[in-house]
């Protein structure tokens, strides 16, 4: 038998006095499912992923975690965890203390709070004070918190802030490992990179509604334009065929990157596609061929854009 969503939301509606924080937000994420939340300030993410943790509840709709209908705070079923405007944490104490208070607090002699250090990379800290920790690193201290309770769904609100390349490294690895596991994520993030590369779906709300929810995949069009660095081995002729290919508009033919002359070009995917064979029938060799704004960026800010305007 399938199991079921592990968030499943119609219709929520939030209010605070009179600002509408959330307006009639629909939802779905599978198990196994890494799902980001994106949207311009105040657009009511913060608010979302507090009801999916049971801070709050919703003044209308339905709201079902992991299966079970949630009508009231603090109400929702066990094998939820996260945290939303950073963790919780005690200064005073070690990393490790802070995890066995956590595991005291619950009743539960069987979390292993060494293992969890050790998934977020923190092991050679496990012993320091919090209060010398880096946000980066508290970060990764509130993630081992929540992967001590073995969650099958995980909320989490930033969770790359303040992260150097290795602490992403480790968090990218534990979320994709939970994900195969069967558990639900739900992250929040302003940066673009980090949703691309871990989420298969994405929901993109603005001013408490949602502009876009489904895989990252439907919003890039082939037809839609995008604006690309291209470096080849012969700028010259790579600027000409350029200007010989339809669909091909060139945006900056002086650009300069790091002492090195680039095409910035505006383009649909199949002329994009046309472009780039030209090049390679007249042995022009292309070293970088990178969109300027990711497709779901660029979505972002059009779908945004046009929500406020509405």
């Amino acid at each position: 038998m399938d199991a079921p969503p592990s968030v499943r939301a119609r219709g929520i509606t939030k209010y605070f006095g009179e600002v509408v924080a959330l307006d009639s937000v629909d939802l779905d994420v599978a198990p196994g499912q890494i799902h980001g939340l994106v949207g311009p300030n105040g657009a009511g993410k913060t608010t979302l992923l507090g009801l999916l943790l049971g801070l709050a509840v919703p003044d209308r709709g339905e709201l079902e975690i992991l299966g079970t209908p949630v009508g009231r705070a603090l109400a929702v079923p066990e094998g939820v965890a996260g945290f939303v405007d950073g963790p919780g944490l005690y200064p005073s104490m070690t990393a490790r203390q802070n995890l066995a208070a956590l595991a005291q607090l619950r009743g539960d002699g069987t979390m292993n709070i060494d293992d969890a250090i050790d998934q977020v990379g923190l092991t050679d800290v496990a012993d320091d004070r919090v209060r010398g920790f880096s946000l980066g690193m508290r970060q990764r201290l509130g993630l081992a918190a929540a992967l001590l309770t073995k969650p099958r769904l995980l909320i989490l609100d930033e969770p790359s802030n303040g992260l150097d390349p290795a602490g992403k490294k480790h968090v990218y690895g534990v979320l994709t490992r939970l994900a195969a596991d069967g558990t639900a994520v739900m992250l929040s993030s302003h940066r673009m990179d980090d949703v691309e590369a871990l989420c298969s779906e994405v929901t993109i709300l603005s001013t408490g509604r949602v502009a876009f929810s489904g895989p990252i995949s439907k919003l890039a069009s082939e037809d839609s334009e995008l604006d690309y660095r291209v470096i080849t081995s012969n700028p010259a002729a790579a600027r000409r065929i350029a200007r010989e290919t339809k669909g091909i508009r060139l945006r900056d033919e002086d650009a300069v990157q790091e002492g090195v002359e680039l095409l910035v070009i505006s383009a649909s995917v199949p002329a994009l596609d046309e472009f780039v064979k030209r090049l390679v029938r007249d042995d022009i060799a292309v070293r970088e061929l990178a969109p300027v704004v990711s497709p779901l960026e660029a979505a972002f800010i059009a779908l945004t854009e046009q929500q406020e305007t509405n």
